[in-house]
């Protein structure tokens, strides 16, 4: 018989040994986290206020410019071995670290609340379609329960999990892709005219697709540390993340717009257009297999942020804690309302954070990133991290300025990563140098 204890994962902070992860297994892995319904939802807000040649250009364009940091920040993780909380620990000391685990975690949480919401409603769908049942709750109980299960068992499992998950959701998703052309007029999409509904212009689309980029910057380095070389952790992950968000936006975008062509609701629910001739059920579940990769991925990255918070803990701990209290938070009434508000808040709270680490890393220096990060009480080298606190603090409120008072053309996103970036390096150069040198003297 199988001990527990065999089937659980014993992940920690410090695991650069495990580097297990291959091409293939990396672009899986990030082609199932974004083939999922909350990126087809942003397609979605982009039709018809735009174009829909318009819209896939700068989901395109987004895409290629967003996933940089992501890219970034994962190759961080794979050079290390230490996740991305863990990380954030060079720039921003040991107390700063903690706090952005804090915020990271919290903001996780939320994201699996969508997600467990989403996978729920799917299921609870596919069942009804088959036996007549149908009970919201207990499929959204259900779900997080298996999420939870997944996460248990560590990265080992998850990575197994999204390589399947990854092939039965390309397949679901290119038969959906078949039946919407059978039934659709698909062709008319690229003459349909613009028409304002949601109020997306295009700096506000180019901005909408490059937060969801940046909202995994967050996890990146967690995965992309089991990569097997430098090489894999770039191209698995820029080929698997960009081609996603082709696949998903481009799916929301095309059944927005049918949706308003063929003088429905608009909706982003593939399988709303599809259940009237019988294929709603594959279509519930590309959403079902696509929303619980994405969420067991949220939920082990917020585990990792917790045992970051408190080195001492045991993996399956904080798992169970947070997996119990996605499945409260995904019960909130109306939580989907609030899905655009949420994107931006990612925006607000990631970009900035992660623009000091990647420019600490990348053009400040390199030295006291290691594995001793997780033992010092004191920060190694450089002493940044009032720096970099005052940078975030800046970026964080451009970047709610620049979105809920005075939005930017543009979009926030890409202006509130360069200038935090570039506070933090100026800082940098004029007080951690010219200290230093006081020492020496």
């Amino acid at each position: 018989m199988i001990s527990l204890k065999r089937l659980i994962g014993h992940d920690t902070l410090d695991e650069h040994q495990h580097k297990s992860m291959g091409g293939m297994a990396t672009f899986a892995l990030w082609l199932g986290a974004n083939v999922v319904v909350t990126t087809i939802l942003t397609g979605m807000l982009l039709v018809p206020d735009l174009r829909f040649p318009v819209a896939m250009t700068w989901v395109l364009i987004g895409s290629l410019i967003g996933a940089i940091p992501l890219l970034l920040v994962g190759l961080m993780g794979q050079r290390t071995g230490l996740p991305s909380m863990a990380l954030t620990r060079r720039a921003y000391g040991p107390t700063g670290s903690k706090i952005i685990s804090l915020v990271n975690m919290a903001v996780l949480i939320a994201w699996s609340w969508i997600q467990a919401l989403l996978a729920g409603m799917s299921l609870d769908y596919a069942i009804e379609a088959t036996t007549g049942y149908s009970n919201l709750p207990l499929m959204t109980i259900l779900c997080e329960t298996i999420v939870v299960l997944i996460v248990l068992r560590g990265h080992l499992g998850i990575e197994r999990i999204e390589r399947w998950a990854a092939a039965a959701m390309m397949v679901l998703a290119a038969g959906v892709v078949y039946q919407l052309n059978r039934h659709y007029e698909v062709g008319a999409l690229f003459e349909m005219p613009a028409e304002s509904r949601n109020g997306i212009t295009l700096g506000i689309a180019f901005d909408i697709v490059v937060a969801t980029a940046f909202s995994w910057i967050s996890t990146s380095a967690d995965y992309n540390r089991n990569c097997k070389s430098g090489r894999i952790a770039v191209l698995g992950t820029y080929g698997g993340y960009v081609c996603a968000s082709m696949i998903a936006m481009g799916l929301g975008a095309a059944v927005s717009g049918l949706s308003v062509l063929g003088g429905m609701e608009q909706t982003y629910d593939p399988t709303r257009l599809l259940s009237s001739f019988g294929f709603g059920l594959p279509a519930a579940l590309v959403i079902f297999f696509s929303v619980m990769t994405t969420n067991v991925m949220a939920v082990y990255s917020a585990t990792l942020s917790c045992m970051n918070v408190s080195p001492g803990m045991a993996f399956w701990k904080p798992a169970l804690v947070i997996g119990v209290v996605t499945v409260f938070g995904a019960l909130i009434p109306g939580i989907l309302d609030q899905f655009q508000n949420f994107l931006l808040l990612i925006g607000a709270l990631f970009i900035p954070a992660f623009s000091v680490m990647i420019v600490d890393y990348y053009l400040v220096g390199r030295d006291g990133y290691s594995a001793e990060l997780l033992r010092s009480p004191h920060q190694l080298g450089r002493p940044t991290a009032g720096i970099a606190i005052g940078a975030y603090l800046i970026g964080a409120a451009l970047a709610a300025y620049w979105t809920l008072v005075a939005p930017l053309s543009i979009g926030a996103s890409l202006p509130v990563f360069v200038i935090t970036g570039g506070l933090y390096w100026l800082g940098c150069a004029l007080f951690t140098r010219s200290s230093l040198a006081a020492q020496g003297d």
